[in-house]
């Protein structure tokens, strides 16, 4: 059985708490994401997505200068390397998210998405039902996506 060490993307970029809204959306630009891990001393303390940039930034007028703590979901949920992929895609399922920071203590050492499931033949049907129900959770509930 695969563990997400085989599996996760890495090195992962990331923004920190210093921040801003801005330079995080610069980021997801750059990298071709729609999400950023946010780290503090090495510890991972948040993520912010695009959609954090819209609803809790640009839809509440804040200015593109704001800090990221502002606008980035603080509830994370995350894995560790040593997690299976099955183990993984049940979690991801049940909190409704698509992308699985994987952590050893607190520190960030990968990621996983939904996508990299997917590219992996013994889980792609597990990752298309995951993505399927995540998909059709409400966006407003999930803790970042």
């Amino acid at each position: 059985m695969k563990q997400l060490r085989d599996i996760m993307t890495k090195p992962v970029d990331f923004c920190t708490v210093l921040d801003n809204v801005y330079e995080a959306a610069v980021k997801m630009k750059d990298d071709h994401v729609g999400a950023i891990p946010v780290c503090e001393n090495d510890k991972l303390v948040g993520m912010i997505t695009d959609r954090d940039i819209v609803v809790r930034g640009v839809a509440e007028k804040k200015p593109n200068a704001s800090k990221i703590t502002d606008v980035m979901s603080d509830h994370i949920i995350t894995g560790t390397p040593e997690m299976s992929v099955d183990e993984a895609i049940h979690l991801m399922m049940q909190h409704e998210i698509r992308r699985l920071p994987i952590v050893e203590e607190t520190r960030l050492i990968g990621i996983v998405s939904l996508g990299d499931l997917a590219k992996h033949r013994e889980t792609n049907e597990q990752a298309g039902v995951a993505l399927t129900d995540i998909s059709e959770a409400d966006p407003d509930q999930q803790p970042y996506h």
